[in-house]
């Protein structure tokens, strides 16, 4: 064991959490051998919870964390015991001064669908799903195909001469955002302030800031929920063909849907549209790079693309954790879960489970049960845009293959990770073109 560790015995040890009795039950106790937000080099660890302790209880987050595949699928399907109630809620509180500047902003947001629970999750995800599927994802593809292209022009330009270009900053981080603004009738020159409110969103819910860093976190959540009210009264004004017209077409419609549920929409659509694709792309460059074998393949065979792209949602998602509350007591995987229990399932740990994928931490583009990853969720909460992600990404994949076939991570490169308890975000992928 690489962690400091206790043995109990779940028949005779019990310890006090806020006032919630928690069973312990035989196996390792990690405490502060494990920081849930660092997430540089997780997988050994993750690998070491699913063999010799795959549900405990972790004292300085207050959480249960669930590390293997049937148990954290079993919490998704069981909406009703697990609720989705604390997928939004931060991490560390609001600070007071951030508190103030919220209140005063009038920023009153909620969580568009992932923290809400039936019956308005599946009232409001019904009326988002006619708007946001795969008819309209699929007529913007051409557009889609001339963004990637776009940004791969700007790649070669400073690639030149084999200098190291950073494939995040010129092509991840923003391709995403060019495709979900062209759906949701953004202008182009919007581009850089909702990208940076979206990194606010990310830090405020799932990081571990300090008093100080939320201030600039609380103003960036301001300005994000006027700009998206802004939005809606343009389209309510001159409606256009994109997201925000269609729900307020489908309100005037008669549509049970209210004016701060659509905005709770856009609020985590402008997000979640862009920047799980914007890390994504940019862990499956960095997982490509250091497995040849997949990249020597997909360059020869561009049918092989569509299964890499589940082969690398698996094995290097850009969300690797997701939160549960137990409304009720329910024992999974043999351990008594306790009602009101915070759980945290680590996706990215159930998705190398070797009991559902064989050499599980090994990439594998053929792998045949590929698609059966966790990376977009399991069961009412399944990820709204799924589609559109694989097909950016599948776009991105043939497109850097042809063009820069002897693309290689720079030299000594490795890469970073920014500090979260869900989104796996590098903070570079620096990458030489080649001939």
């Amino acid at each position: 064991m690489i962690l400091n560790t206790a043995r109990r015995s779940i028949d005779d040890r019990e310890t006090a959490k806020g006032g919630i009795l928690m069973n312990m039950h035989d196996g390792a106790l990690p405490s502060d051998g494990f920081d849930p937000f660092d997430l540089n080099k997780p997988h050994a660890l993750w690998k070491e919870f699913r063999e010799e302790q795959p549900i405990f209880f972790h004292e300085p987050s207050g959480y249960w964390v669930v590390s293997r595949y049937d148990d954290v699928k079993a919490i998704f399907d069981d909406w009703k015991t697990f609720s989705s109630e604390n997928a939004q809620k931060p991490m560390r509180p609001m600070s007071e001064e951030g508190k103030r500047i919220l209140k005063e902003g009038g920023f009153t947001a909620y969580s568009g669908l992932t923290a809400r629970v039936p019956p308005d999750h599946t009232r409001i995800r019904k009326i988002a799903q006619g708007a946001f599927g795969p008819r309209r994802f699929k007529s913007i593809e051409p557009q889609i195909e001339v963004i990637v292209k776009e940004h791969l022009d700007l790649l070669d330009e400073a690639g030149k001469g084999g200098a190291v270009v950073n494939f995040w900053e010129i092509v991840a981080f923003p391709v995403p955002a060019h495709v979900l603004f062209t759906l949701m009738g953004i202008p182009d020159a919007d581009v850089p302030k909702i990208k940076q409110y979206g990194a606010s969103r990310g830090k405020m819910t799932w990081s571990d800031l300090s008093d100080e860093e939320m201030i600039p976190v609380a103003h960036d959540m301001v300005a994000y929920w006027k700009y998206i009210h802004d939005l809606l009264d343009m389209r309510r004004e001159n409606p256009g063909d994109d997201f925000p017209s269609d729900m307020l077409a489908a309100q005037a419609e008669g549509a049970e849907i209210d004016n701060e549920e659509i905005a709770g929409l856009l609020y985590s659509t402008l997000f979640a549209g862009h920047e799980t694709t914007s890390t994504f792309m940019g862990n499956y460059v960095l997982t490509m790079m250091d497995n040849r074998d997949a990249w020597e393949a997909i360059k020869a065979d561009q049918s092989l693309i569509p299964n890499a792209v589940e082969e690398m949602l698996r094995y290097m998602p850009s969300v690797v954790g997701w939160r549960r509350k137990a409304r009720e007591a329910k024992v999974i995987g043999g351990v008594e879960l306790p009602a009101g229990a915070e759980i945290l399932m680590i996706t990215g740990a159930a998705n190398r489970d070797e009991a559902q994928f064989p050499a599980g931490e090994e990439l594998n583009i053929m792998r045949s049960n590929a698609r059966t990853h966790l990376s977009f969720g399991y069961g009412i909460h399944y990820c709204l845009g799924f589609q559109l992600a694989k097909m950016e990404a599948a776009i991105l994949l043939r497109q850097l293959s042809e063009r820069f076939p002897d693309m290689r991570l720079a030299p000594g490169f490795e890469a970073e990770y920014h500090r979260n308890i869900t989104f796996r975000v590098p903070t570079s992928v620096m990458v030489t073109l080649g001939k």
